[in-house]
């Protein structure tokens, strides 16, 4: 008798798993789908400019893009080896999937998407959430959460910072409604919101009361300290559920009827007593609305309210539009509307309460009908992984602003809200066009040359620096020792990131809005990797390290030097640079110090810290 409900629940548990796949096999079939249509698309568009795209280019530089852009480092000579000898003519894609299903992926691009919600952190305090928020990020990536369920999180969440990972875009801008306002519209819809704070936007249509009209679904966001002096207090809540804040209005309405001992409606100094009597001439400045010298009701709550709202953090229950003109005011009652109006969303009452206008908020931001939501995502990844955005800057789009070749564009967001904002469709759709896999084309200047028809080299990330520095040099298992006494190290580790990776951002790191073509490195870079004693340590010829394993396996110096190159370039060297090898190791006469030499110049070479 007990064998029949294990067995029907066994059953279930199958169909659900195979729907589960079948779903997945769907997915994946359909992102091929769209690929191939993208490149008819891009083939046409380009005809039209009487241009002719790029070959496809060879597995050995497809392998170390692929996995650069998936997994944040090189492939290891032996995968470029069995790639190379693969004859089966899928083992692209198949690659691609293996290495969407794999960790890797999430480490890169949870880390990427943390800079991206915190670099323009307002609170200096921010670092406190760092590791959290990278690793909830991590979660979500490889875990292929909806990019919709993400954004939604972020934008709802409460809880102990420490704790709560998710808190971090809210923590970042200490809950201020006009911070999140202007970050939420750049991270998910890609449209810079921030010059309508103070003037109607002064090349975009948005105007002041919008932006504020935005701000208003954010007001009631609380972000406090529950023990003085414990910086891992932080929480962030609704005010709605703030007992100090939940019953602010009661209170103020019993402190005035506690002062107004005459009961005539109106509070003379004479009547106030302590903090309140000391600073009533002030108090006066900024609420007394009919110049009587006393306060109503309504003017004692308004100076109480704005006291409120001048301490960051606190929030508040209703929003109030600055007035520009007065800054002392409380400003004008604002409520929340937003500001796309092809976005389809609930509408709100005046009285909603935080949780229900931050919902109503992520509604109308990852709703089908908002074209900006897809198309924010599409355009940033497809930036990250061919080297330039149909939009650039990646984070300044909007109706005013010109898309190259936007019908590419809109495929593609199509594609992503028909398969329900799936993050992995998007990498997998631009990893298996043709586009992302042509060679790379040298450009004539004096000619122009549309995009995306030749691949475009872009300088590694400073995450992807970092760990194929150390998958080249076989220093997994050492990477806290990197930054030993270093000062961003020590930074990493109050932040409760990896020291070694923490270090790198701070010298590699690079304003993630900015046009790929305009990133260029400097010289503490250069010096930082020519002159840092680990990789002068992991690049000896002796001792237990990659390199003399290199040459202790290959007698042969033409066989060496092939073995370097396939681990630090991940391709096989040029005739001309095997010559060059053979004649400086006869040069300088020590085969060992040659190819210490020979190894130092790879990995200081402007090829390696590339994505060609």
């Amino acid at each position: 008798m007990r064998l029949l409900p294990l067995t029907i629940f066994c059953s279930f548990a199958f169909c659900l798993s195979g729907v589960s796949l079948a779903a997945e096999s769907q997915s994946k079939s359909d992102a091929v789908s769209v690929a191939q249509q993208v490149d008819v698309l891009l083939k046409e568009l380009l005809a039209k400019e009487d241009v002719q795209p790029a070959d496809l280019t060879n597995d050995e530089d497809f392998l170390r893009r692929i996995y650069l852009d998936l997994s944040g480092v090189v492939p290891s000579p032996k995968d470029i080896t069995l790639f190379g000898l693969n004859g089966d003519a899928q083992k692209r894609t198949v690659v691609i999937d293996q290495l969407l299903a794999s960790d890797d992926f999430g480490t890169l691009w949870g880390s990427y998407w943390r800079e991206v919600i915190m670099s323009r952190a307002t609170d200096q305090r921010a670092t406190l959430v760092l590791s959290g928020l990278e690793a909830w990020l991590v979660e979500q990536f490889n875990n292929n959460r909806s990019w919709d369920d993400i954004a939604r999180t972020l934008i709802t969440a409460t809880g102990s910072v420490r704790e709560t990972g998710e808190t971090g875009l809210i923590f970042a801008h200490t809950g201020e409604p006009e911070e999140l306002a202007a970050e939420i519209s750049r991270i998910f819809l890609g449209i810079q919101m921030s010059c309508a704070n103070c003037h109607d936007h002064p090349t975009d249509s948005w105007k002041r009361e919008e932006f504020h009209q935005l701000a208003a679904f954010l007001p009631r966001v609380s972000v406090r300290r529950e023990t003085q002096g414990d910086p891992a207090s932080w929480i962030v809540r609704s005010v709605d559920d703030d007992p100090r804040r939940r019953n602010s209005n009661f209170n103020v309405d019993q402190l005035f009827r506690g002062l107004d001992r005459n009961r005539d409606g109106q509070l003379a100094k004479s009547e106030a007593r302590g903090p309140i009597q000391e600073r009533f001439d002030r108090i006066l400045e900024v609420a007394d609305a009919d110049k009587n010298k006393m306060l109503s009701k309504e003017e004692f709550e308004a100076s109480r309210a704005l006291a409120m709202t001048q301490q960051q953090g606190q929030g508040e229950m209703e929003y109030y539009m600055p007035d520009l003109n007065n800054p002392a005011s409380r400003g004008t009652l604002t409520q929340p509307v937003f500001f796309i109006p092809e976005a389809k969303g609930p509408k709100l009452r005046d009285d909603a309460d935080d949780m229900t206008r931050r919902h109503a908020l992520t509604d109308y931001i990852t709703s089908p009908t908002n074209p900006w939501f897809a198309k924010a995502f599409v355009n940033r990844i497809w930036s990250e992984m061919l080297g330039q955005g149909f939009y650039t800057p990646i984070d300044d789009m909007g109706p005013e602003r010109i898309a190259m070749f936007e019908e590419v564009l809109d495929l593609l967001a199509d594609g992503f809200v028909k398969n329900q904002y799936d993050v992995k469709w998007v990498y997998r759709t631009i990893a298996n066009t043709d586009a992302y896999q042509r060679q790379i084309r040298t450009k004539n200047s004096e000619h122009y040359v549309p995009p995306f028809a030749s691949a475009s080299p872009t300088r590694l990330s400073s995450d992807q620096i970092y760990m194929s520095l150390f998958k080249v040099l076989g220093a997994e298992q050492g990477l806290a020792t990197f930054a030993r006494g270093n000062r961003g190290g020590m930074m990493g580790r109050r932040t409760g990131l990896d020291p070694g990776k923490f270090l790198f951002q701070q010298t590699f790191g690079l304003d993630l809005s900015m046009p790929k073509d305009e990133v260029i490195g400097n010289v503490p870079q250069g010096l930082f990797m020519m002159n840092s004693p680990i990789v002068e340590t992991m690049i000896r010829g002796t001792g237990d390290t990659k390199l003399s394993r290199i040459l202790k396996d290959q007698s042969d110096n033409e066989d060496a030097l092939r073995e370097v190159y396939l681990l630090v370039l991940s391709r096989e060297p040029t005739d001309k640079e095997i010559n060059i090898g053979k004649e400086y190791v006869t040069q300088v006469g020590s085969r060992t110090e040659a190819f210490e030499d020979l190894m130092w110049s790879l990995l200081n070479s402007t090829e390696f810290i590339s994505k060609r």
